[in-house]
């Protein structure tokens, strides 16, 4: 992996339907300074950005890090854009992370965002005339069909998603940046909600989320404060269409998986790994990734989640922030995910932090699950 490398700040902003108070250049400046204080430091200090966010079309506005280098003090410095659909926010880490890795910079600032209520993603991710028939709406409408699969290949009960949803959806209780947070949930909550994409419940989807997250990454060198280290990280792609390909357990999430618990060290991710913020935004994806990413032998993820084991109590507590089902600013959510992971090392995740976390992994899938990003962080040096 090159030079050590390791997270020394990190800044959200409140997740929220609308943030009508700021624009786009105030959301992810917002952030920027969030995760700047966080690592005792200014944008003076900062060597470069790394930016990403979800297709333009999301906001209307194109190529968006043209206009925000201004508000992210980016003026005079090398500035990259990253997008890899749903999981950019990981990848943008991830690109970030190998400018510190391979020595070009000594910190760099990584900042993703979404401002959905500026537009439509929903219609914005449904193909329609004259570039195809649209058979789905949203992402939903694309993903139930997977999911459905999967309960059938299975047999697993109809009840695990609302398991999920409600577990997640307590999770957010505990933390103050969640957009979601529904006191007194519970499983006849969520399955008394409506059905969107059979078999997929209103409560067991993502809400549309505006927000921003950043990081500030760092050599060991110029490390400040305390340290989440990065440990692995791997990125893998699979083209959407392949002969054969398996929609419900991607090839590109089991290798980067094996990829990153190789350089992590890494032979048993249910024992070795303390807590995971995982890419699930419907919640029937909990089990299936824990099948995808090695945690539970394939047909039987939905039986770790009906036992409690990805509770915060669980044996490996699964999106104690709340995760993507409980904020969803697309941009950012993977980013989000990998912050998080790096809060639980560093002993600051505040109510939701595990005790004792000291390896933790961030996770994000985008497109039609064909686009993966992970990485593994640590208290200690690698």
């Amino acid at each position: 992996m090159g030079n050590r490398c390791a997270v020394i700040g990190v800044g959200q902003t409140r997740y929220t339907t609308k943030r009508r108070d700021v624009s786009i250049a105030g959301l992810v400046r917002e952030a920027a300074i969030r995760a700047l204080d966080d690592a005792g430091l200014t944008f003076a200090d900062i060597d470069a950005v790394v930016i990403g966010k979800a297709p333009d079309l999301f906001e209307g506005v194109m190529m968006p890090e043209a206009y925000l280098a201004d508000a992210l003090g980016a003026a005079g410095k090398p500035m990259m854009r990253v997008h890899t659909a749903g999981s950019v926010g990981g990848s943008t880490a991830l690109v970030g992370a190998s400018l510190v890795q391979g020595g070009v910079h000594d910190r760099v600032l990584v900042v993703a965002f979404e401002k959905q209520s500026e537009s439509n993603a929903t219609w914005a991710l449904s193909t329609h005339l004259p570039f195809g028939a649209s058979l789905v709406v949203g992402a939903g409408g694309y993903f139930a069909p997977h999911i459905r699969e999967y309960m059938r290949r299975s047999g697993a009960p109809d009840h695990i998603g609302a398991l999920v949803a409600v577990k997640d959806r307590r999770n957010a209780l505990k933390n103050p940046y969640a957009h979601l947070r529904i006191p007194g949930i519970d499983r006849a909550m969520v399955e008394s909600t409506p059905m969107l994409w059979e078999p997929i419940r209103y409560l067991e989807t993502c809400p549309s989320s505006d927000g921003a997250c950043a990081i500030v990454l760092s050599s060991e060198k110029a490390v400040t404060g305390t340290p989440a280290w990065i440990h692995g990280t791997a990125m893998r792609s699979e083209p959407l269409m392949r002969a054969g390909r398996d929609t419900v357990s991607p090839r590109a999430g089991k290798d980067c998986a094996a990829d990153v618990y190789r350089q992590a060290g890494i032979s048993d991710p249910r024992r070795d790994i303390d807590v995971a913020e995982v890419y699930v935004p419907f919640s029937w994806y909990e089990p299936m990734w824990l099948e995808n990413l090695g945690f539970a032998p394939e047909n039987e993820g939905w039986k770790l989640t009906e036992a409690g084991c990805t509770a915060l109590d669980g044996d490996i507590p699964w999106n104690a922030s709340g995760g993507v089902l409980s904020s969803n600013p697309i941009g950012a959510s993977g980013l989000i995910r990998f912050a998080e992971a790096a809060l639980q090392v560093r002993g600051m995740a505040g109510e939701h932090q595990v005790d004792g976390a000291a390896t933790a992994l961030g996770h994000a899938y985008g497109g039609g699950a064909q686009f993966f990003a992970m990485w593994i962080v640590g208290s200690e040096k690698p």
